[in-house]
This record gives structure tokens, sequence and C-alpha cells, in this order.
């Protein structure tokens, strides 16, 4: 197995192990906890499973962590390739982890704010339901975090789509779906950030779009890198 192909498959399992507690974090966790619309319900659930919420915590710092490795490995398969390009994807990718990794606080803060595990006493000049409804706003302030951070999210597959398809050791049709799903994650995050009022309808779109993103993270773990061409030696 050549080194490209190594490499290729080291991006493809450190991808799929970032992923992994990224969607606990960001959707089972939330799942789990969050009543819409309902603060005194959501701050209930954040004393009665403030462990699961601690867990959510914990698991978006390791996997935004592990993703920074995600990142180094794809710049050293992809230089060679399309140095330009794969600057570009390191940077834009890079710029979205500190973002997440700050996020995390509001969730901190939700845990003191509700009281969970007998945290916050010193609010206790607060009243019940003043302290559940600014626990509710920190957890909505993370999500509002996370869709800053999805702009970048959208934003890294598009240099990443151009070194996919400039590379010819990985099918060209994965680099188009690459673009697919940065277009979902931009416009994804556009439309919450700016557009609220039709988040809802764009967002049925675009969740047949991001999934796409996915494609590249099978192909790099099972297959890697096509083999290179081997030079016929001159007779």
């Amino acid at each position: 197995m050549d080194s490209v192909k190594k490499t290729a498959r080291l991006a493809g399992l450190l991808y799929l192990l970032s992923s992994i507690p990224g969607a606990f974090a960001f959707i089972y966790v939330p799942g789990k906890l969050v009543v819409e619309g309902n603060p005194a319900a959501t701050a209930e659930r954040i004393r009665a499973s403030d462990g699961l919420l601690r867990a959510g915590i914990a698991a978006e710092l390791v996997g935004m962590t592990l993703f920074v490795f995600v990142a180094l490995v794809l710049f050293r398969l992809f230089r060679p390739v399309a140095e330009g390009h794969a600057v570009a994807m390191l940077v834009l990718i890079l710029l979205s982890i500190p973002i997440t990794l700050v996020g995390t606080v509001h969730e901190v803060a939700a845990l003191h704010l509700a009281g969970a595990g007998g945290r916050g006493a010193f609010l206790s000049a607060l009243d019940p339901p003043q302290r559940d409804a600014l626990a509710y706003l920190a957890l909505e302030l993370h999500v509002q975090t996370i869709f800053v951070a999805m702009l970048f999210w959208g934003l890294w597959l598009f240099p990443f789509a151009v070194c996919v398809i400039r590379s010819r050791f990985i099918p060209r049709i994965l680099g188009y779906l690459l673009m697919i799903a940065g277009v979902g994650n931009v416009v994804d995050s556009l439309s919450r950030l700016a557009l609220p009022q039709y988040a809802e309808a764009i967002g049925r779109v675009t969740s047949f779009m991001t999934p796409w993103e996915l494609t590249i993270i099978l192909w790099l773990l099972i297959w890697g890198a096509r083999p290179q061409k081997q030079r016929v030696p001159a007779s």
C-alpha cells in the first residue's frame, strides 16, 4: 500500500472518529434535553440529566480536537495536488474550530443557571423562572454559535472539492458531491442566522444536500486512494 493510500485512509479514519462525538453532541444531546419553547421543562431536564449535558460538552471538545488532525492529514494528502486550495481548505476549517469550542461555554453556563449538580448557588438572587429562562437562552446561544461555525463547515468543502477533483486518485464525482454539501451548509447557516423566518423551509431542501459529505468519509476510510499508475521502464 503506497503512502498516498495510507494517508487517505488515515484521513478517513480520523474523519469518522471526529464525526461520531460531533453527532452525539450536536444532535443527540439537544434532542434529549431541549423542549422547544419551554424553558422550565428544559431546565428540569438539565437538572435531571446534567451528566448527559456534560458528556455532550466533552464529546464536542474531543470531536473538534480530532478534527484539527483531520485537517492536517488532508492538507498533507492534497498539498502536492493543489497547494493553494489545500491551504484554503486548511485555513477555513481551522477557523471553525475555535468558534465551536467557545460555544461550549454557553452549555457550561446553562448548567450553572439551571442549578444542575448544586451549581449556581451564587445565582439565588434570581427567581427560579428567571434562571430557567436564562439557562434556555444559554443553550439557544450555543445553537447559534454552531450555525456560525456551520458557515465555515460549508466554505471549506469548496477548496476540498477542488483538491479531490484534481487529485485523480479519488473519483471526481465525490468532489462535486462535496460542493453540493458545501452549498447546503452555507445556505443553511445564512438562513438560520439572517433569515430565520425562512429557515425551516430552506432546511427541508438543504437536508438533502449536506449528507453528501459522508461519501468522502466512506471512500477515504474504505478505499483510501486509487493505486497510482507505475511508469513502464524503457526497454
